[in-house]
């Protein structure tokens, strides 16, 4: 008889980050069950009707649980959650974790270092576990664009912001985050690099002005930022339609060049939508 070929199980993209998420959410809702068996559960429930904090902290434990419509998906691998559910835990935790700081804080300061620790230790670090989940929330929900960028299969991520190009049909798709900005030409698409760009042609056999295509090698801001930082330079991403009458012209998308990688991505977008002018020229 043949045999039935079996393959090894593997978690679909995205499947650690929704599993890290309700983990989050059990052990705070342990931790919150814990507090109020200790001040008795019909004493906790009062408290909570008139407290607008636990309010919050009780909707943020339900959408961690349960995570409406979350799904993981291999073409959504850094999105497993709808957009609005990553804005509303993002939400949740920043004013969850502010609250959280702020009650250690005024409790450090009204009562004083020692008693402080004391606390730390009755109740097994949770004075800073809390705030640090908190966070650890805030950091899994951050702005992340929708994919890793893959040269070979002509995917590119920058910032908060993919691209992805098909080079049959010519076509090129913009996301924020898990929102489809829209379908463009990709003969249409231009990189606009920041004042202070440093660009070299290369052009092929050795010859100038045939095949040359002008990559940006290095970045140099000239702005200074806050506390005299130099500003991260930022590139755009320009559609020009002749077809498009009246906004032939537009700014697809305007994001930073936080590192490295960045620019090595923006170069390597760059270098693309030139081949598929190039092409079609």
């Amino acid at each position: 008889m043949a045999r039935t070929k079996q393959s090894s199980a593997s978690p679909a993209p995205g499947a650690g980050t929704v599993f890290a998420l309700r983990a989050i959410g059990l052990v705070l809702a342990a931790r919150w069950l814990l507090s109020m068996s200790q001040m008795g559960y019909l004493s906790s429930m009062r408290a909570m009707t008139s407290s607008p904090w636990a309010c919050v902290t009780l909707v943020l434990l339900f959408l961690l649980l349960f995570l409406p419509g979350a799904r993981a998906r291999a073409e959504r691998p850094l999105h497993p959650l709808p957009q609005w559910l990553r804005q509303a835990l993002r939400l949740l935790a920043l004013l969850s974790f502010l609250f959280a700081v702020w009650s250690v804080g005024f409790f450090t300061w009204t009562a004083g270092w020692k008693n402080a620790v004391h606390a730390l230790g009755e109740t097994n670090g949770w004075l800073l576990v809390a705030p640090a989940l908190y966070a650890v929330v805030l950091w899994i929900c951050r702005p992340r664009a929708l994919w890793r960028t893959n040269i070979a299969a002509r995917r590119f991520a920058i910032g908060r912001y993919a691209i992805s190009i098909d080079t049959t049909t010519r076509t090129a798709v913009v996301w924020a985050e898990s929102r489809k900005l829209g379908q463009y030409d990709a003969r249409e698409l231009s990189v606009k690099w920041p004042e202070g760009t440093v660009e070299a042609t290369a052009s092929e056999n050795g010859s100038a002005g045939l095949g040359g295509i002008a990559t940006a090698v290095a970045v140099v801001p000239k702005k200074r930022g806050l506390f005299g930082r130099d500003a991260r330079p930022k590139m755009e991403l320009l559609w020009d339609s002749p077809a498009a009458a009246g906004h032939n012209r537009k700014t697809v998308f305007r994001t930073a060049l936080a590192s490295e990688g960045d620019r090595n991505t923006a170069r390597a977008l760059d270098m693309s939508l030139r081949q598929s002018s190039s092409v079609a020229a």
